[in-house]
């Protein structure tokens, strides 16, 4: 008997460590708004772009940094499925490099995604499903200044 109440506590134990990391996961659950999940603060909307009525990508900017949030709109927040943002800056020879992204199955939201590009051209943008195929939507050297 002492040996199987050793392994149910350790089971119990076990099992709470799991559901704990499990909640850790998915920070891009939490916020109840896209200024929210860039953080709060002085995070304004610069930009932003809909696909379709699925999800607006939105752009926010605190002075230094620029944040991407792909946002579900209703009747698709809720639903878990692939959803992605990115936001990547220019170098000093004017090419887009350094990508950075959030892509994977969410219920409201991906991102944020964030850089430090004051004064320099971004690439930012994001994607959902939409009527059954996967669709990009990007915006190019912009916001460069």
């Amino acid at each position: 008997m002492r040996k199987f109440k050793q392994g149910a506590v350790l089971t119990v134990a076990a099992a709470a460590v799991l559901a704990g990391s499990v909640a850790v996961s998915s920070p891009a659950e939490a916020a109840s708004s896209p200024i929210a999940a860039c953080g709060g603060g002085s995070y304004h909307e610069i930009d932003h772009h809909n696909l379709g009525a699925v999800a607006t990508i939105h752009l926010l900017y605190n002075g230094t940094t620029d944040c991407v949030v792909t946002w579900k709109n209703p009747p698709y927040a809720g639903t878990t499925t692939r959803t992605q943002a990115f936001i990547a800056k220019e170098n000093s020879s004017g090419v887009i490099t350094g990508y950075i992204y959030d892509d994977k199955n969410y219920a409201f939201y991906a991102g944020p995604v964030k850089i430090n590009a004051p004064g320099t051209c971004i690439d930012w943008g994001g994607g959902v499903p939409i009527n059954g195929d996967f669709t990009i939507w990007t915006d190019p050297f912009s916001h460069c200044g």
